[in-house]
């Protein structure tokens, strides 16, 4: 989902934003570690002939099959996060824009008042 300019340049430098940043980072990670994971797992049951992939190596063959898909699970909550995350960025730099222009009327509300 992408964000708005305004949100993004207005929140640049809040801590949601770093957060999201560092989820996303943290994503892109676990993404690159469950496609290495793959690929490492994908060699091993072809280089392995299938009389060898027993007791032990099976188990192991079997572990990180299901390795790689938690990883990838944690990746996609990763991304359902990250997307919450930039939501409630776009939101709260609306209700800060909207606080400053509320601000910005009082002050002068109350100047035009002043004697």
């Amino acid at each position: 989902m992408p964000q708005q300019p305004s949100a993004a340049s207005a929140s640049a430098d809040t801590p949601l934003q770093r957060a999201l940043d560092k989820n996303e980072s943290v994503k892109d990670t676990v993404e690159q570690s469950a496609a290495e994971l793959l690929v490492i797992n994908t060699v091993l049951k072809q280089e392995i002939p299938p009389h060898v992939q027993t007791g032990d190596v099976a188990q192991a063959l079997e572990k990180t099959d299901a390795l790689e898909t938690r990883i990838q699970e944690s990746a996609e909550d990763l991304a359902q996060v990250n997307e919450v995350l930039e939501q409630q960025i776009g939101e709260r730099a609306d209700l800060e824009h909207e606080l400053k222009l509320t601000k910005a009327a009082l002050a002068q509300a109350t100047r035009r008042a002043a004697p």
